[in-house]
């Protein structure tokens, strides 16, 4: 989950500071999220699938289909 989190950023071209101030937070604690070093709270998994327009289950990889299903 932590890979993939980090490759969303990466793939968009962006840095550890752009997504943290995205998500309201330093950019040490969002590295500690990319590192697996804390666990993603409900609200950041959520602010993270809206930023990138990708499902939850994605993130958390339980599919490999990015898209949001409606």
């Amino acid at each position: 989950m932590f890979e993939r989190v980090r490759n969303l950023r990466e793939d968009r071209d962006l840095t550890q500071k752009q997504v943290a101030h995205e998500l309201n937070c330093s950019q040490q604690v969002y590295s500690n999220y990319e590192l697996g070093q804390r666990d993603l709270p409900t609200d950041i998994l959520i602010k993270l699938s809206k930023f990138y327009n990708v499902s939850i289950d994605y993130i958390l990889e339980i599919s490999n289909n990015p898209n949001i299903q409606k």
